[in-house]
């Protein structure tokens, strides 16, 4: 049985490890596809010792800080700068920054994963149209608890990011919502977070001998 086991854990390390590649590289947003793909690769197309989604995450941030650190770096600052020009736009809303932006896990082609509570998602879709912001509209599942909801998503893309905005009632805000039901909860931050968190990563990228400017 340990053999098992042990054998069960390097498949999903290998499995994990090749998931994260094709995520860092080829920028597959879907991480179960992503493991579907990388179990085919590794020549186990039908092995049950698929990695969670957290072991993915685990994989590629080492992956980035290998073979990536100064490519990451820059996107991450890029995008977290989109996101919160387009929290601002959408403010009224209570926009919240979610996923792989937030996480500092972006990789290429990452979209911004932007969460919005209010209890109409119709103000948003008119917001969008009469704000000249052209979308794709999509649906997601996720789980409050053990409920499974449908909810809707604007994709927006602009020349320099792409979006992807979550419409969830203003009491979701407070509830433990989840992409699946054994996942962990989502993560937010709102727009003051994320520039506390702009804030705290400006000393490190200005040059020697740079004054830090005084907070807003």
């Amino acid at each position: 049985m340990p053999r098992d086991n042990a054998s069960g854990r390097h498949t999903r390390l290998r499995i994990a490890n090749a998931a994260a590649r094709l995520i860092a590289v080829d920028g597959i947003h879907d991480f179960a596809l992503a493991k579907k793909k990388a179990a085919r690769q590794i020549g186990a197309p039908e092995t049950r010792n698929l990695p969670t989604n957290e072991e993915v995450e685990a994989a590629l941030g080492a992956y980035q800080q290998l073979y990536q650190a100064d490519e990451q770096e820059l996107r991450l600052g890029h995008l977290r700068k989109r996101a919160v020009e387009m929290m601002r736009e959408l403010q009224r809303f209570n926009p919240q920054l979610s996923g792989a932006v937030l996480e500092g896990s972006a990789a290429r082609y990452c979209e911004i994963d932007l969460h919005l509570f209010t209890d109409s998602a119709k103000e948003v879709e008119l917001f969008l149209l009469n704000h000249g912001l052209d979308y794709t509209p999509r649906q997601r599942r996720v789980y409050r608890g053990v409920e499974q909801c449908i909810i809707p998503v604007f994709a927006i893309t602009t020349d320099d990011a792409d979006f992807s905005i979550s419409v969830f009632a203003s009491i979701d805000l407070r509830l433990r919502l989840r992409n699946t039901l054994q996942g962990r909860p989502f993560r937010h931050a709102g727009l003051k977070a994320v520039l506390a968190m702009q804030d705290q990563e400006k000393p490190a990228s200005r040059s020697d001998g740079e004054e830090p400017g005084q907070p807003t």
